[in-house]
Formats: C-alpha cells, structure tokens, sequence
C-alpha cells in the first residue's frame, strides 16, 4: 500500500508545494497531480501521474508534448483516471495548445514565405495532420482572416 498525501510532508505535497516554492519547483508528475486531484485508495495522484508519464518514449524528461496524442481512452487503461479526469487531462492539453498560439490582435503583414512560416510555426510545429490554410490578406498584405480548407491524417507507409 502506497503512502497517502496526507503522510506527506507539507513541503512534498503538490498543492502546498506550489503555493510556498511556486509551480516552477514541481516536477511533471506533480503538476499533473495537482490536475489529477485524487487517487485511488492504493496509489497516491503523484504516483498516477508518473503512470501517465510513463505512457509513451518520454525520452526527454521535460518533453510533455506526447499528452496531447494520448486518447480519452489510453488514459482511461490507468486504474485510478476515469472518464471525467481522462477529460480533464485532453481539457489541458488543449488549452496549452491554444496559449501557444500567437494573439492575433495585432495586424500580422505578410511579404514572405518566411512571414507564413513564422505566423503558423508555434501552432503547428507538433501537428499530426495535414492542414491546408488559405490566407486572406487586404491590399496592404495584413492578414484579415485565416480558414482552414482540409485536416487530413498522414498516412504512414513502411516499405
């Protein structure tokens, strides 16, 4: 049986944690427990964290990017996520997606393809479809609107 929360020290707790040190001092799997919120009778949210995180090739400790591939389901596969915290972890993924991408408030002049590149590389950079983007610009080159026209999956071939 695993040590429960309450057992914890003050200062090794996630929330406490956060709140003296700042949330730049946990580590991935506390700040998934903290989003996690409970465990279960047997395991502790921080030891179902580093479950998630041990999901896929994590070969880079700090790379969280491979949540956002992780389904409803294959979080569901974890004794202890259930549906509603499996929803609660694709929810944050998406909000990090979306701080990511730039605020378009300002106008954005387009002259080159490296202007393109640069306005779309933050959103996706990670992306595993295809997307096809029409870019609608006024007669001074700013940007009035983008539309997506196609989202495909890539389609791997071993040969």
């Amino acid at each position: 049986m695993s040590v429960k929360m309450k057992e914890l020290p003050i200062s090794e707790r996630p929330y406490e944690k956060l709140e003296i040190y700042g949330e730049k001092y946990l580590s991935n799997a506390e700040l998934l427990a903290i989003i996690i919120k409970t465990g279960t009778k047997d395991e502790t949210s921080i030891s179902l964290a580093q479950k998630i995180l041990n999901l896929k090739d994590n070969s880079s400790e700090d790379n969280l990017r491979f949540l956002t591939d992780i389904s409803i389901e294959e979080f569901m596969k974890i004794k202890g996520i259930g549906k509603v915290k499996a929803i609660q972890l694709k929810t944050v993924c998406e909000l990090a997606k979306r701080i990511s991408k730039p605020i378009s408030t300002k106008k954005i002049e387009i002259r080159t393809t490296e202007d393109v590149a640069n306005l779309f590389m933050s959103e996706l950079q990670y992306e595993k479809r295809e997307i096809a983007k029409v870019i609608i610009l006024n007669s001074k080159n700013i940007v009035l609107k983008i539309i997506d026209i196609s989202i495909r999956r890539f389609k791997f071939y071993m040969y």
